[in-house]
């Protein structure tokens, strides 16, 4: 209970900070509202044939709220790393606090502020026309879904805040993930990549997650993609985590010697 209510202290620290951040408001969530009335009504309109019989901005919705997510655990990564370079998680283990708290608070705050800027994203996008088909049961797969892309994400961000060198380098590896979304069925087809990119595209982690949620919001069903979507989110999770607690320990140990 005292590791739990820590947690929590922990992570209203960090919302604190990033409500209290206009420019982590406008990249993690403005950012991608303005991409996806870009896509919709710059390039919807050449793009939208490629999408058959789903109308375009249903189709985009799902890899415009995953890059919602990605853009923000890179703030995860850049405020860990700010607070190292501060000495300000050494003075957390100096006080009488749950050292498991000190990054699961961290964890909790950045699922807790990417789950909500998701649903604003979401909002704007019925806003602008988006439709689903999805029931009851397929919109908590969507959220359950979105919420273990988001955890696992949020720990891979924590290991690169503890391994950067230096804050700013701490969110670099974000960009890495919005390129395999853009190469990704986020926005178009994988049919209408040429045939390296297109190999590349349909064996990558964000695909299956991608096409998994798109089916359970426009065609009401999970599709045939779901257990390797949750395989590659669970798996993420389950090794990110793993690097994270060993680079905390590793760090810990450095700063003790």
């Amino acid at each position: 209970m005292r590791a739990l209510k820590d947690s929590w202290t922990m992570a209203k620290r960090s919302l604190r900070h990033i409500v209290r951040s206009p420019d982590t408001i406008i990249t993690v969530v403005l950012m991608p509202i303005a991409l996806m009335l870009m896509f919709v009504y710059v390039l919807g309109g050449a793009l939208a044939h490629q999408t058959g019989s789903i109308k375009y901005v249903d189709f985009i919705t799902p890899g415009i709220i995953v890059m919602t997510v990605i853009s923000g655990i890179a703030y995860a990564a850049f405020r860990l790393n700010t607070d190292i370079q501060k000495g300000i998680i050494n003075r957390f283990r100096t006080m009488p606090v749950a050292p498991s708290s000190i990054l699961s608070g961290q964890a909790l705050s950045s699922t807790l502020s990417n789950l909500f800027s998701s649903v604003l994203v979401l909002a704007v996008a019925f806003a602008i026309g988006f439709r689903t088909s999805a029931g009851l049961v397929e919109w908590l797969l969507f959220a359950g879904l979105v919420a273990l892309l988001t955890l696992a994400t949020t720990w891979m961000a924590i290991f690169f805040g503890l391994w950067a060198k230096s804050a700013e380098g701490a969110g670099s590896f974000s960009y890495i993930l919005l390129l395999l979304i853009f190469i990704s069925p986020s926005f178009v087809p994988t049919n209408s990549m040429t045939p390296v990119l297109r190999g590349f595209a349909e064996n990558q982690p964000f695909t299956p997650i991608i096409e998994t949620m798109r089916s359970l919001l426009t065609a009401g069903t999970p599709g045939n993609k779901v257990w390797l979507a949750l395989v590659w989110s669970a798996g993420i999770l389950v090794i990110m985590y793993a690097l994270a607690i060993w680079q905390y320990k590793r760090k810990t140990f450095v700063a003790n010697s």
